[in-house]
């Protein structure tokens, strides 16, 4: 069976085609020809091909001498180089140009030289044949770097340049990804150290998607180190001493490589003395001894120490040290509740906030120092066996409550500053560490005050009477209104019992009314007490006569009514008019009697 021509094919092929019995093709390329020939009609009304033929068409092809695949990885041979290019001998019916550009890795290229090639085109349209020794290459590669994965093989790269996050490394012609995490087992803080060496890696991870490639140095160390951490771990004990590398400094401690295995040196393991960061003791990549203190059972985690190589200063504190001994000290650690003052080196003792001041009006420790403050007190605990010393500033002056019934006693007034105020009272200071209290019955005689704060402020000077004094207790009752006079010895008088006066409504509550006189004095008067003589009551801000009612001066209270102002008035009037009936009754049996009396006297005249 014969088909149309469409190319023309070479003597040399047509005569092995014809030689073996083949049908001839309309194209030199079987493989597209079977890929885009119509098996259900030829276009141009051949009859149809029977598809057990082809198959022995190219069959029969492949057999022929210097037949290729396109696609093709093969190797071929250098027969001639020129100034451009190189001439490769595949043994097929031609020979490969391929550029001299695709060698610039190779520059002792010479006749001779066996290389792989690609396939890329069997005939161009001029009937050459097209070769790629860099396609060739990128294929043979991807499949050298698939089997470095999956063999887990060492291979070679050379670091080209640092990008963003790494580094870019050649792997057999292909351009791998070397993140900076795979560089080493430290971190890296110069990678342009890298650049322009070849180094052993491993292919870690494969995108063939992206065609992206991941390889790592890392893992190469990760292996040697984990023979080395098992031999290492293995003779681990507490209290060994080790030498290590510092690898890592953090806030809270220091990463220390002992030869495989890293170890974490704790912030408060690090000195005997307080600092607030690592980097004040150790540097990166610093070597020192450090002492294991603990680890876990895998031994994974291993807590490590420096200050634990040196004796403790508690033990080099002076023996002849003792409770009342002044010292001096650095103020290190500043808290609300005190300060540490670091007396010796590695040795603090605490001054609590109550033993900075004889005061017992509490304030925050930072009123009194700050740290770095260079400071004296006295020893008032030691206790060596659990290294723990409280301190006091307080104790290098007198106590102001030595001698306190001398200064203050009963009855005398004083002047004082107000420190604060409660719901029953305000604390007043006489002076540093001498404070007493003012009830908030104590503050006035005349005013009903629901809160201190209405009648005084913080800072405020008050003069005040000592009314108690227990020194025991260190407690001072005093009063503000006792140093004045009071007043209800002359409202006694004045706000006599039935006595009348004007005042005028403050305000009204659901019992009564508040009424206020005009010296300030003010009493309550009930409800039913101010009803007015016309049956209306009296409202907020009527002014008018009011009458004692009650008068109370040890508390202090005045009960008055207005009702009973006309109240009274009409019973006057009662009674005034009862009285006159009363008289008018009288004189009318008078006249009667004195008229019989007449009557009689005149009868007997005559």
């Amino acid at each position: 069976m014969r088909y149309k021509r469409i190319d023309n094919m070479s003597e040399e092929l047509k005569n092995e085609v014809e030689a073996q019995e083949v049908p001839v093709v309309e194209t030199v390329n079987p493989e597209q020809f079977l890929a885009d020939f119509d098996w259900h009609k030829y276009e141009e009304g051949i009859e149809a091909v029977d598809e057990s033929k082809l198959k022995e068409f190219e069959t029969a092809l492949e057999g022929t001498v210097g037949f290729v695949n396109e696609l093709d990885v093969i190797e071929g041979k250098v027969t001639r180089i020129t100034e451009r290019d190189a001439i490769i001998d595949i043994n097929s019916k031609s020979e490969g140009v391929i550029s001299l550009n695709e060698f610039r890795y190779n520059p002792d290229l010479a006749v001779g030289d066996i290389v792989e090639v690609l396939v890329d085109k069997r005939e161009d349209v001029s009937g050459q044949l097209v070769l790629s020794h860099k396609k060739a290459r990128v294929i043979k590669a991807w499949d050298r770097v698939i089997n470095a994965q999956e063999t887990g093989e060492v291979v070679n790269g050379f670091v080209k340049c640092r990008t963003r996050g790494g580094m870019i490394v050649d792997v057999f012609g292909i351009e791998a990804f070397l993140p900076g995490s795979q560089i080493d087992v430290k971190p890296i803080r110069d990678y342009d150290q890298y650049v322009d060496k070849t180094m052993e890696f491993k292919v870690v991870k494969i995108n063939h998607e992206f065609k992206n490639v991941v390889v790592s140095h890392k893992a190469l160390i990760e292996a040697d180190i984990e023979i080395q951490k098992k031999e290492i771990i293995s003779k681990l004990e507490k209290g060994q001493v080790l030498e290590g590398i510092v690898k890592n400094i953090t806030s809270y401690g220091v990463f220390i490589d002992l030869g495989g295995v890293d170890g974490l040196v704790h912030i408060t393991d690090l000195s005997w003395s307080r600092i607030n960061h690592p980097s004040e003791v150790v540097e990166l990549d610093q070597k020192l001894n450090v002492v294991i203190l603990d680890f876990d059972d895998q031994k994974t985690r291993i807590q490590l120490g420096l200050k634990q190589l040196n004796a403790h200063p508690w033990e080099a504190l002076d023996s002849e040290l003792k409770i009342g001994d002044q010292v001096k000290g650095k103020v290190v650690v500043l808290a609300d509740y005190g300060a540490f003052i670091e007396v010796n080196q590695g040795v603090e003792g605490l001054i609590h906030v109550s033993e900075m001041s004889w005061s017992t009006h509490l304030r925050s420790a930072q009123d009194f120092v700050k740290v770095g403050d260079e400071v004296e007190a006295v020893i008032l605990t030691l206790d060596r066996e659990d290294r723990k010393m409280s301190l006091g500033i307080k104790q290098l002056h007198p106590d102001p409550w030595t001698d306190i019934t001398k200064k203050y006693p009963i009855g005398s007034a004083h002047k004082g500053t107000v420190r604060n105020y409660t719901n029953f009272g305000v604390f007043v200071e006489l002076e540093e560490g001498i404070d007493g209290l003012v009830y908030i019955s104590d503050l006035s005689w005349v005013k009903k005050i629901k809160h201190p704060s209405d009648f005084v402020n913080v800072g405020d000077i008050l003069d005040v009477q000592v009314l108690e004094l227990d020194v025991e207790n260190r407690k001072l009752n005093l009063g503000h209104k006792q140093t004045q006079d009071n007043p209800w010895d002359a409202h006694e008088a004045v706000y006599a019992i039935d006595s009348v006066h004007a005042g005028t409504i403050k305000e009204k509550t659901d019992k009564g009314a508040i009424v206020t006189f005009a010296d300030g004095v003010e009493a309550f008067v009930p409800g039913r007490h101010l009803e007015k003589e016309d049956g209306s009551k009296l409202g907020k801000g009527d002014a008018t006569d009011f009458k004692i009612l009650e008068f109370n001066k040890e508390y202090r209270r005045i009960v008055a009514s207005h009702t009973a102002i006309f109240r009274a008035e009409e019973q006057r009037n009662i009674k005034a008019a009862s009285k006159k009936a009363e008289a008018a009754d009288k004189a009318t049996f008078g006249d009667i009697s004195g008229l019989a009396d007449l009557k009689k006297k005149m009868e007997g005249k005559e």
